[in-house]
């Protein structure tokens, strides 16, 4: 096998009972990732939702030209796959076979169990005598292990054809990470030419119609999941995803969605079902017995990283003082209680929070009606001020409040919210009327679209342009807790974990329809153990 890493994770322990563990990415060698894939696993390999004895492991086979995605032909088969504890396959570790065939898509999906803690594995799969691409991947460290540092690439918002996957590329490249948080919009639902794309189709999406069948939605992901950058990624490390609205329908909500016309695309719940269906096949998560996908993955005692789901139980949108009506939910009362909860119970000194949607306030053009008095209440000013996007947290004010308002009861410390959606970068403090201007109960990094739409290309002006650098220091100015923000750059973040800091690295690619194109770094912030408050970074993190 050509598979090899510059450097296996490292498991360094200071003492018999007790010491410190530093988990150390690594690089799949030059030309053998998976974007050689082809012929009976031309998806590609995939790992996801690590524990500290098992990872989720994901291929998809094409057993005959005929068995294609979407397609409901072809025959049942029996996948084998194995994991090893070096990249020659020479140290088997675990290994079984999985069943696979036309009412799953011919998707595979192993948990595979019984493996050490804190530890980096190969792994593959094999069908009528051939072997898949090999995957690298590595398990949690032990719930009480004590660790150094974990680092992240932290991703968002791929519209196909608004351009190429070079972030993934960039991040499959690193070498050190040890997990990738993908926080929404991994594909999108929209026909060819739908997306805004600066007013041009880069690469022409399948199927080129908007998905509305569970046929749709396995083409567009097996589409995806043919790009090079996109696989190579998902060879060399694991990730932990989480859906936002595109993987059904723009601006989804429990019983509806913008992009869903029910007189003309059907029973929006046919939809969701079959959106829903695809998405497990396709995607290396697990999923609850019925169906959820917020969940909690930890990593020993410094991170603990809390996946959430806005889509499946918010409440229909609104605007005007309706963002403030307690009854009305973003995250549904049992995810709620789980969120509190788990952050209050804690014991690792970072508790991450993947939120698809911004949590941060974002007042435009007036002040929050807390500042205002009764001033406010007479001219309808909802409680946190008048927002821009109601399809965030700021639509939902009651459930934003009522988190953080916990946080503050219980002294739950050092929270950090990652979060996509919408195709900026920003660092924000996280306030509300009870914590003040000044007192944030949290923080928050948010990360460009890889690909999608962001202001520049909707105003058809160049990157860094004026009306750009304009709207940014206006809503710097309109909103103090919002420390630093771009809002033309495409890429990704790397955030680095350790016990004295939560650091977040933006970098931005020189240009998102070139497969081959520069990235450079932008911004960094970091926000100290003991505190909320943001500080700038004058440099890249090596």
């Amino acid at each position: 096998m050509t598979n090899c890493l510059d450097r296996r994770t490292l498991l360094r322990v200071a003492g018999a009972s007790a010491g410190t563990a530093v988990l150390a990415g690594a690089t799949l060698a030059t030309g053998s990732s998976a974007h050689a894939a082809s012929g009976l696993f031309r998806h590609g390999v995939a790992s996801g939702d690590p524990l500290a004895d098992r990872v989720l492991l994901w291929t998809r086979l094409t057993p005959t030209e005929q068995a294609q995605p979407g397609s409901g032909v072809g025959p049942e088969a029996l996948v084998s796959w194995q994991v090893s504890a070096d990249p020659d396959f020479a140290a088997v570790v675990a290994q079984g076979t999985f069943v696979t065939g036309p009412a799953r898509d011919h998707t595979v999906r192993v948990d595979a169990r019984g493996l050490s803690p804190a530890t980096t594995y190969w792994y593959r799969f094999g069908y009528d005598g051939a072997w898949s691409p090999i995957g690298r991947t590595m398990t949690a460290p032990a719930v009480n292990a004590e660790i150094d540092r974990l680092r992240l690439g932290v991703v968002s918002c791929a519209n196909w054809e608004g351009g190429y996957f070079a972030a993934y590329r960039y991040l499959a490249e690193r070498g050190d990470l040890n997990l990738v948080v993908h926080l929404g919009d991994y594909l999108y639902e929209y026909g060819t030419g739908q997306l805004g794309t600066a007013g041009k189709v880069i690469r022409p999406v399948s199927p080129p119609h908007e998905t509305l069948t569970l046929a749709d939605y396995r083409i567009r992901h097996a589409t995806y999941k043919t790009d090079p950058d996109l696989q190579a990624l998902h060879a060399a490390v694991p990730w932990a995803i989480t859906w936002d609205d595109h993987e059904c329908a723009n601006n989804q909500w429990s019983g509806g969605a913008e992009n869903h016309t029910p007189g003309t695309e059907g029973d929006f719940a046919v939809r969701l079902a079959a959106a829903r269906q695809a998405y497990q096949e396709w995607m290396p998560v697990r999923l609850g017995a019925d169906g959820a996908i917020y969940r909690r993955l930890r990593f020993g005692r410094l991170v603990d990283l809390s996946m959430l789901d806005l889509r499946t139980y918010r409440s229909k949108p609104t605007r005007g003082t309706g963002v403030d009506d307690p009854n009305r939910t973003i995250t549904g009362d049992d995810q709620m209680a789980w969120l509190k909860s788990g952050l209050a119970a804690s014991a690792a000194r970072w508790k991450l929070v993947g939120s698809s949607v911004m949590i941060s306030r974002l007042d435009v053009g007036a002040l929050p009606a807390w500042l205002l008095g009764p001033l406010g209440e007479l001219m309808g000013v909802p409680d946190n001020g008048l927002v821009l996007n109601t399809d965030q947290w700021d639509g939902y004010n009651a459930d934003r409040n009522e988190l953080v308002d916990h946080l503050r009861a219980t002294g739950t410390h050092d929270v950090v919210f990652l979060t996509g959606d919408i195709h900026t970068s920003w660092a924000n403090e996280v306030t509300t009327k009870a914590t003040g201007p000044w007192s944030p109960a949290a923080a928050e990094f948010v990360v460009p679209s890889v690909t999608t739409d962001n202001v520049d290309d909707f105003l058809r002006l160049p990157a860094d342009n004026v009306v750009s650098k304009l709207g940014a220091g206006l809503l710097r100015a309109t909103n103090p807790h919002v420390r630093w923000t771009e809002l033309d750059g495409h890429g990704y973040g790397v955030l680095d974990v350790t016990k004295q800091q939560c650091r977040m690295d933006w970098y931005h690619l020189a240009d998102r329809t070139k497969r081959v194109t520069s990235s450079r770094w932008v911004a960094g912030w970091s926000v100290a153990a003991g505190s909320a408050k943001l500080h700038k970074e004058s440099s890249p993190l090596v």
